[in-house]
């Protein structure tokens, strides 16, 4: 699996978790997705590292800034509402063999 096949899945995985738009609602920050790039990109310096789409159709996206100090998970739903799922420190892309990680190898 690529590096970001693997972040694309693990944000997936997420994002199955929170699909339900009112649960993400309730639980998250939500405002139109372009004032929340905006603001992640003005406050925090943090632009899209990986992309995916959810079976409800939401767009689910990791931004983290070049050097991974600080992350954010957001799901984006048709209608332009984007919420916050999860943030924090120090995003890494897994590099090399990620075998020892999968309890099949």
């Amino acid at each position: 699996m690529s590096k970001i096949t693997w972040i694309v899945a693990l944000a997936l995985l997420i994002s199955q978790v929170a699909s339900d738009r009112s649960l993400a609602a309730q639980n998250s920050t939500c405002d139109q997705r372009k004032r929340v790039i905006g603001h992640l990109a003005d406050k925090y310096h943090e632009a899209p590292v990986a992309i995916g789409v959810t079976n409800a159709g939401g767009l689910v996206e990791v931004l983290s800034t070049g050097d991974g100090q600080t992350w954010t998970i957001i799901v984006s739903n048709p209608d332009g509402m984007t919420c916050l799922l999860a943030t924090g420190e120090g995003w890494r892309a897994l590099t090399g063999d990620r075998t020892s990680l999968d309890p099949q190898a």
